[in-house]
């Protein structure tokens, strides 16, 4: 009997890949920060709750969902971008601000008080 071939499997939790990539362990993580995000969007997107609030259920919710397993991948520019874009979406959603807004994201992460995903992805691989 023969067993077919996997390119990819979830193994403890996180993607491997049968090409040592982690691109596909990055969008399965993005997926599920983003199915968090969801479940909080009803306090995230409201315009009633204040900045504070909002950025801490962001940095104590969904970001350890996005960042769990961050340790194992290998970081190329290609995982830097899909992560920071992922983060800038939820941010400008979280604000109610759109891309035609013009409104810069260094703006948008000090209105939310919350540093680059990227910086915790690199302090998580040094730990």
């Amino acid at each position: 009997m023969k067993l077919p071939r996997a390119n990819d499997f979830k193994y403890l939790g996180d993607r491997i890949s049968a090409d040592g990539e982690s691109l596909s362990a990055v969008k399965s993580r993005i997926d599920a920060a983003w199915l968090k995000w969801r479940q909080c969007s009803g306090v995230l997107c409201d315009k009633k709750m204040p900045t504070k609030l909002k950025s801490r259920i962001y940095r104590t919710v969904v970001r350890p969902v996005a960042l769990y397993g961050s340790q194992t991948w290998s970081v190329t520019k290609k995982v830097e971008q899909k992560m920071s874009v992922a983060e800038m979406k939820m941010a400008r959603w979280s604000l109610g601000v759109t891309r035609l807004d013009r409104i810069p994201n260094t703006d948008i992460r000090k209105k939310l008080g919350i540093a680059p995903i990227v910086e915790k992805m690199r302090e998580n691989r040094l730990r």
